[in-house]
């Protein structure tokens, strides 16, 4: 897909937002997380602009700068302030934007489109640039990326890669804070029917494929599957 083209305004402002996404990580070095990191935010705005083309009435700056600070606040998965994480991201967003001059008229939209991007907090986008970040966001967790990402996490929160003698969870429920496999089908497999725009269903149709394949692949070598190589 065409990406939306970078403006010299756009280039100078994300070089600002990356570097105070950077600053504020730095200074919340307990809470590093490869899963979230600068280079989370910089494919996040990759998958907003190839969406954004489709929507010429959406303001760029305003994803941008979600895109970019969305993840201000970062909480662990199992963290019981998960659900709350956005919030706090948009509120320290709506602070730091405010002392680096961002356009007061544009704060209340990237505030909206941060509290918005998150699962678990389950608030929702009701302008299509909240549209857009929530996807660009959920396509993150999707696809060869994803499947990384979901592994990573899964490691930091102790989880085991999958059920012993039931990894597809044929017969008991899922559960993917125990086992790693379990998010695909748990939570992955439901994002392309809540995507927002159609390009993002379109890719996270695509991406979901993969993960699907990859799970039935593991589940054929967890059982002893394997056959041997052609001598």
């Amino acid at each position: 897909m065409p990406s939306f083209p970078m403006t010299p305004e756009l280039d100078a402002w994300r070089t600002r937002l990356a570097a105070l996404a950077a600053a504020v990580a730095q200074a919340d070095a307990g809470a590093s997380d490869g899963a979230h990191d600068a280079n989370h935010l910089e494919r996040v705005w990759r998958n907003a602009r190839a969406l954004l083309p489709d929507h010429p009435h959406a303001d760029a700056l305003t994803v941008l700068a979600a895109c970019y600070l969305h993840d201000l606040v970062n909480v662990p998965k199992n963290d019981p302030r998960r659900s709350r994480a956005s919030r706090l991201s948009a509120e320290l967003a709506r602070r730091e934007l405010a002392a680096l001059a961002f356009p007061p008229a544009k704060l209340d939209g990237v505030a909206h489109a941060i509290e918005a991007h998150s699962f678990s907090a389950a608030i929702p986008a009701t302008t299509i640039e909240a549209q857009i970040v929530q996807d660009a966001d959920r396509l993150d967790g999707l696809g060869a990326v994803g499947l990384a990402r979901m592994f990573y996490i899964a490691g930091r929160m102790g989880s085991a890669l999958a059920h012993g003698a039931d990894p597809l969870a044929a017969a008991r429920p899922l559960d993917d804070r125990a086992y790693a496999l379990d998010h695909v089908p748990a939570k992955l497999a439901l994002l392309p029917g809540m995507m927002q725009t159609a390009a993002g269903r379109r890719v996270a149709e695509r991406r979901l494929a993969l993960l699907e394949d990859f799970r039935s692949a593991f589940a054929d070598e967890w059982a002893g599957g394997a056959t041997a190589a052609p001598e």
